[in-house]
């Protein structure tokens, strides 16, 4: 047994790229490690040890995270770099040729960070990656007010543009009962909101027989936790049942993340996706009805292989016509080993770009009248960020609208009254013009 007294006192960075998933993950490992005596190396100090969590969704992504590595090991000279995350599952002998890199753990390895930490410490460069079968759970905060409760990982849907299966494994979870308990630990912590994540959360149960839906009405009778947000979930598992419930839940927020990839049927057909858009449509026009206020995101990827002019500009009208708040948008990347490549028709990338403005243009518009509509009303604000060299804080309507006020520190982690008055200088916000106590 190594001893782990080596730890005692070191301090250490974190670096995070990617998904939600990915910072309440790295929350977690930094958590573990303070266990052992591990500090967080403050801005500017030169760390004796570097864990880099990556993401690999797309080239770019790929890209960030080798720039990224290659930054963290110049500013932190002599420390020993561990590299984790989708990127390290998917290329981690690249990763471990990269001078300074001490330790590569793919998606299974990454539970069991502090072992492979503490025996790499002691050893030569080490690559550890395997299938990817365990359910590791993470509960987080991170720097930030909200709490984010991993429920599921992997996916078993295996569409053509994707390498999440291959970079985190196949669907898998925890209990119902070990979510609960969690979610219990963090009001008992004081957190007020929980955002649940996973990868296909709307999948979760597979491992244990148990359903999403369970889950959430589970979730709702812990006392102590007043709001919950449900991350990504396909529109083809974002039942009737759950949207009606969460419409009459005081505790889930009227707020949907919900991926489209395209308003394009034949697009969706080439993507192997599980639905089309008249079942996509059908979910907006069920949330719009039973929670008219509610603020909806989507997911939206321009230029895949196969999208022609034809197929995009449907894609396009069907965006445009649909009630939804805000348009996530991602540019195709080519990815080794997924089935787009055996696709006909690629798009440029200057057509991609042309593409992603005009979407990107399409959703700043809908935010901006999602937002106007609710001028001059007051809602309930869970305030955070309170920075004594900053003059207003920040925080987050029920509906997922950001709202900037005077900044008071004592009402950091607090949920307000805020009437809400105009756009912020930037356009990004609404201002609080009063608060009363909640």
């Amino acid at each position: 047994m190594i001893d782990s007294s080596i730890l005692q006192g070191k301090k250490a960075a974190f670096f995070t790229l990617g998904c939600k998933l990915n910072f309440a993950e790295t929350s977690t490992v930094a958590q573990q490690l303070m266990r052992y005596g591990v500090m967080k190396a403050a801005k500017g100090e030169v760390a004796d040890l570097v864990v880099v969590n990556t993401c690999s969704v797309t080239e770019v992504a790929d890209h960030k995270c080798r720039q990224a590595i290659h930054r963290l090991v110049k500013q932190h000279s002599g420390a020993f770099v561990v590299v984790t995350g989708c990127y390290a599952q998917l290329k981690p002998q690249e990763i471990i040729e990269t001078p300074g890199v001490d330790l590569v753990l793919g998606s299974e390895q990454k539970a069991n960070i502090i072992p492979a930490i503490l025996n790499g410490m002691t050893g030569a460069h080490t690559v550890k990656t395997a299938d990817i079968r365990t359910f590791a759970e993470s509960c987080s905060r991170g720097d930030r007010t909200r709490y984010f409760l991993k429920v599921q990982d992997g996916c078993n849907y295996y569409c053509t543009y994707c390498t999440i299966p291959i970079a985190r494994g196949r669907s898998r979870n925890g209990s119902i009962a070990s979510m609960v308990e969690q979610a219990q630990r963090v009001a008992q912590e004081g957190g007020k909101e929980i955002v649940i994540t996973g990868v296909n959360i709307g999948d979760f149960g597979r491992s244990t027989g148990e359903t999403f839906f369970d889950l959430v009405k589970a979730l709702d009778q812990v006392e102590g936790i007043e709001r919950y947000r449900i991350s990504s979930i396909e529109p083809n598992l974002l039942t009737d049942e759950i949207i009606e419930f969460c419409a009459g839940s005081k505790r889930f927020m009227p707020h949907f993340h919900i991926p489209l990839q395209s308003g394009c049927d034949e697009v969706l057909k080439l993507m192997h996706r599980k639905y089309d858009t008249a079942l996509f449509r059908h979910k907006m026009e069920k949330i719009r009805s039973v929670m008219p206020d509610a603020f909806i995101g989507v997911d939206v990827i321009v230029g895949t292989r196969g999208e022609t002019s034809e197929y995009f500009e449907r894609a396009y009208d069907f965006m445009q016509s649909v009630d939804v708040s805000q348009y996530h948008v991602f540019s195709y990347s080519e990815r080794a080993g997924t089935k787009a490549l055996e696709i006909p028709h690629v798009v440029t990338p200057q057509e991609k770009h042309e593409r992603s403005q005009r979407v990107l243009a399409l959703s700043a518009q809908k935010t901006h009248d999602f937002y106007a509509r609710f001028i001059g009303t007051t809602r309930l604000v869970l305030l955070e960020h309170a920075s004594p060299r900053k003059p207003f804080m920040n925080g987050f309507t029920d509906n997922y609208i950001r709202v900037e006020v005077p900044n008071q520190p004592d009402k950091d982690n607090q949920i307000v009254q805020v009437k809400l008055g105009g756009f912020n200088e930037e356009g990004a916000a609404l201002s609080g013009e009063s608060q009363i106590e909640n």
